[in-house]
């Protein structure tokens, strides 16, 4: 893995109200190995050039020390928004758990999304940090078989199901990024119904899902490619129904209204300020509400 150099690892967040209510971003690296077929990182916008190659940021945690200590006004952290900071490198070089570490002792909190597994590693160091923690792991597809092939260099849903529930048991407020939901491959009521399910069983506290998915400039070439080699036919139905379109919402109407109806039913929080308010009054603390059961 190589190193770059960087000035800064902290950026003020211009959306934390309406992305779990963060406050500060921080990326310890550049670049994702994990191959999905469809993420928005490879959009031409962010200029990460070989996104597949994952990079380290020099002196980041020496950095971040300096920058957490400067802070008058602590806050959540948001990280893995561009690149999933739980790489196959980070079990090696632990630039993650370092800037935990660093997370805790200086009073802030943290927001987590990642697909990885490894996450489990550092539930000593959640455990530790008081002022707001929220762990949300990606699940696109309740089928293991599936999620090999959209999302093929990461363990398969049913890990991320499993490392759910350990932090879960841990008192630690955790939950799914259903999201994206892609048209003509994972937008089906019984994917939705299994997801939402199996979140429960793991112990999640919320889901969370924008009911479609992103195509931009570089992405839409990627996304297009692997359709081509893994959903033959499937690309022509996108350029007819989404031209370039940036957001391609489902046509399955009854999507959304499962999704509604299904966290309900299980007492899952959906709704962005609610999940926000719930894990910033609780802590590592929640308890998991019992509605409509």
């Amino acid at each position: 893995m190589d190193f770059i150099p960087a000035k800064t690892i902290l950026q003020k967040s211009a959306h934390g109200d309406r992305w779990f209510g963060i406050d500060y971003n921080m990326n310890l690296y550049k670049g994702c190995p994990h191959g999905c077929i469809y993420c928005d990182s490879r959009s031409d916008c962010y200029r990460v050039e070989n996104f597949d190659t994952v990079r380290a940021k020099a002196n980041g945690i020496a950095i971040l020390d300096r920058e957490l200590q400067a802070k008058k006004k602590k806050g959540v952290i948001g990280i893995g928004a561009m690149s999933d900071t739980y790489n196959p490198f980070e079990k090696q070089y632990e630039i993650t758990r370092k800037a935990l570490t660093l997370v805790q002792k200086y009073g802030f909190g943290v927001s987590i999304e990642t697909k990885s597994d490894l996450i489990v590693r550092d539930t000593d160091i959640f455990t530790k940090i008081n002022a707001g923690v929220i762990l949300k792991f990606t699940v696109t597809t309740a089928e293991d078989e599936l999620s090999k092939i959209i999302e093929p260099h990461v363990c398969e849903s049913s890990a991320r199901f499993r490392a759910m529930k350990i932090l879960s048991e841990a008192g630690l407020f955790t939950g799914t990024l259903l999201s994206p939901v892609i048209p003509f491959i994972t937008d089906t009521e019984d994917n939705i119904r299994e997801i939402i399910r199996l979140s429960y069983k793991s112990g999640a506290k919320f889901v969370w899902s924008m009911g479609g998915v992103t195509l931009r400039e570089n992405q839409r070439t990627y996304f297009y490619d692997k359709l081509d080699r893994h959903f033959k036919g499937l690309r022509e139905q996108y350029e007819k129904t989404f031209g370039n379109q940036y957001v391609c919402n489902s046509l399955n109407r009854n999507v959304t209204q499962v999704f509604k109806e299904e966290c309900q039913k299980y007492g899952l929080l959906y709704k962005m300020p609610d999940i926000i308010r719930a894990y910033k009054k609780s802590g590592t603390g929640f308890e998991q509400l019992n509605l409509w059961i």
